[in-house]
This record gives structure tokens, C-alpha cells and sequence, in this order.
């Protein structure tokens, strides 16, 4: 049984209740992937903390890194929502760590990667609906809603486009959570089954074994690039909400 759940791809992805406990009709115990998010939160904050703590004029490495970390988003959030954005720098430097941490701390061997549940990926995604929604009612008022009318479509043609824009605006926490659940589901399922070969072909398992150092590389790469795209598309959403595009 032990064995078949080694070679199992998908028992990584397992819940397992560390600190059983309801709460109502509500099971909220604490598990492998609470312990995680705890994990990443801490060592995005060992990281950000401990890297400015000094604050040379001339930084060192760990300092150039979190401030490489800042400069990034700060740029982003200017290139893709433009100056009216800084007010939301705190929450999208916070959700880019959170998801860049997640996914790179899934990478260390016998830990859990909590960004590979849809649950939770669509969690953080519907939080950024309903914050973007509410941003856009609170700047716009009543005017927000213009943003499902397209500019230049004649008024015939609006019967179907409205819907249209609405369904679209609607589906967004959707596809945002089951871009970064699929993709890094997805990699963590293939490392696992590479790895497989490698045990049962013994020394024969050459090949698989340089395919699994190949997708190491790769899974690092994904890792980033998916906390980047959440986090790019995020702005995107904001940036429509607060001047209707």
C-alpha cells in the first residue's frame, strides 16, 4: 500500500487534517496545505524583512533581491494601471509574493503545493473579482456598468454583445484559477511520474532521470512565470475597472 502511494502521481496532491476541527457544520481543521500557506507567508516575510533590514546605500545580495522584488511590481503595476494604481501596490506586491512563494516552496521535496488545488487558487482569484468589481462601483458609481456596453457597436447588435461582456466579465476568477491550478498541477503530476520511471528502470533509468533534471528547471520557470501572469492579469482587471477600457 506504502508503495502504491509513492508511485501514485496524484497522492502529492493529498489533504491530509493535521489539527482536526469544526466549527458548526463546517470542517475548518488545519492541514498540510494551511501548514504551507503558513510557510510561505513566513518566508516571504524572513525574506522581505531580513533583506531591508540593513538598508546599505550599497546593497548586498539578499538586499538587491527584495528590492529587485519591489521595483518589479511597482513597474509593473505603472505599465499595465498607470499612476491611479499605486494605492494598489500593497495588495498586488502581497498576492505576487504569496502565489511566487506557494509555487516555489512546492518545489522542495516532501513539502505540499497548495497552489496546485483549485479550491484555493480560485479562492484568491474571487477575492481579486470582488475587489476589482467593488473598486470599479466605488470610482464609477452606477457609470461602472457601461463598461459592458462596447463603444461603436450598433444598438441591435447590443442585445448580444451585453451578454456577451457580462458572461466574459463573470468567467474571470474562473479562468485565472484554473490557469494557475492546471499548470501547476499539471507539471508536479509529470515530474512524478518521470521520477516513477526512473525508480523502476533502476540503471536503465538514465533517461527519465535526465528528463526529471530538465523539468526541474522547467517547474522552476513555471513557478514564476504563473505567479506572474495571476499577478499581470490582475492589474489588467484593475486597470479596466478604474478607467473602463
Amino acid at each position: 500500500m506504502a508503495a502504491e502511494k509513492a508511485i501514485d502521481p496524484l497522492h502529492q496532491f493529498e489533504i491530509v487534517r493535521l489539527i482536526p476541527m469544526k466549527l458548526g457544520g463546517l470542517d475548518v481543521s488545519f492541514s498540510n496545505a494551511s501548514l504551507w500557506m503558513v510557510i510561505a507567508i513566513a518566508a516571504a516575510t524572513v525574506f522581505l524583512v531580513g533583506g531591508m533590514r540593513r538598508q546599505s546605500l550599497v546593497p548586498g545580495r539578499w538586499q538587491s533581491m527584495a528590492e529587485v522584488s519591489y521595483e518589479f511590481i511597482a513597474g509593473m503595476i505603472q505599465d499595465n494601471v498607470g499612476s491611479k494604481g499605486r494605492a494598489f501596490f500593497p495588495f498586488i506586491f502581497t498576492l505576487f509574493m504569496f502565489i511566487l512563494f506557494g509555487n516555489m516552496m512546492g518545489m522542495v521535496p516532501y513539502s505540499f503545493t497548495f497552489t496546485s488545488h483549485i479550491i484555493v487558487t480560485f479562492a484568491i482569484a474571487f477575492v481579486v473579482f470582488i475587489g476589482v468589481t467593488v473598486v470599479g462601483f466605488v470610482m464609477h458609481g452606477a457609470h461602472f456598468l457601461s463598461f459592458f456596453v462596447p463603444k461603436g457597436v450598433p444598438k441591435i447588435m447590443l442585445l448580444l454583445m451585453v451578454p456577451i461582456e457580462v458572461l466574459s466579465y463573470l468567467t474571470r476568477p474562473v479562468s485565472l484559477s484554473i490557469r494557475l491550478f492546471a499548470n501547476m498541477m499539471a507539471g508536479h503530476t509529470m515530474f512524478k511520474v518521470f521520477a516513477s520511471f526512473t525508480i523502476m528502470l533502476g540503471i536503465f533509468g538514465v533517461a527519465p532521470l535526465a528528463i526529471n533534471v530538465a523539468l526541474t528547471g522547467f517547474e522552476f520557470l513555471v513557478a514564476f512565470l504563473q505567479a506572474y501572469v495571476f499577478t499581470v492579469l490582475t492589474c489588467i482587471y484593475l486597470n479596466d475597472a478604474i478607467h473602463l477600457h
